[in-house]
């Protein structure tokens, strides 16, 4: 086999080892990726496994780059065209929505699952996981920002407050789904936003006829 053809299986095999090993995370969580049981599943060896990431460690902090590769694909990219403020930050959370609802990974988000298991521990992967959630974070609260200075949204909104209660929402929305399959929880996060982010701005005005004109009906 030539030097090329054995780094395209090598990036092959890499791949499949991430795809496995995040689908197994959103299910058993990052603990459950054991370099034994990951293998077994693939049909490959051990220390095939350890040749491409060589510690536990390294495979759960790829596959966190992994699923916020994935989830920037599944909720920001769909949104990224819409108007900066209210009716971005709509979109985003109807892709947000979407993507929970849809069951990307079979265990729900994997980062709902990650925030859990990490709480009191310590480590790179704890530091990986505040850095993703902080850089979302300031993706949203810009957009609230946006909205709030363009008028979408009343002058005395509070981006953090208004964005921890989205978390709020997607959160809740994962626990109803993967612990109760509950079949209304989607309906009941879509009306949540539109409480939180309503499709009109405040400072909406009714359109005025012209000078003699009639109100249209």
């Amino acid at each position: 086999m030539s030097p090329r053809h054995s780094a395209a299986e090598a990036a092959r095999t890499r791949e499949r080892i991430i795809e496995r090993g995040l689908d197994l995370a959103s299910v058993e969580g990052l603990e459950g990726l054991t370099i034994g049981r990951l293998a077994a599943g693939l049909g490959i060896s051990k220390s095939g496994l350890l040749g491409h990431f060589g510690t536990k460690q390294a495979l759960q902090l790829a596959a966190l780059e992994r699923a916020a590769v994935i989830f920037n694909a599944e909720v920001w990219r769909p949104a990224a065209g819409a108007a900066p403020g209210l009716p971005r930050l709509r979109a985003v959370c109807e892709a947000w929505i979407s993507y929970l609802a849809r069951g990307v990974f079979p265990g729900g988000c994997p980062f709902v699952s990650s925030t859990f298991e990490q709480d009191g521990r310590s480590g790179p992967v704890r530091v990986l996981l505040q850095r993703q959630f902080h850089a979302w974070n300031r993706r949203l609260t810009a957009e609230v920002r946006t909205a709030v200075a363009n008028g979408g949204l009343p002058r005395g909104t509070d981006p953090a407050q208004l964005v921890f209660e989205l978390y709020g929402v997607m959160m809740s929305l994962n626990h109803a789904i993967q612990l109760h399959g509950d079949d209304a929880a989607t309906t009941r996060a879509t009306t949540a936003v539109t409480r939180l982010l309503p499709r009109e701005g405040p400072t909406a005005r009714p359109v005025r006829p012209a000078s003699g004109g009639k109100p249209a009906r």
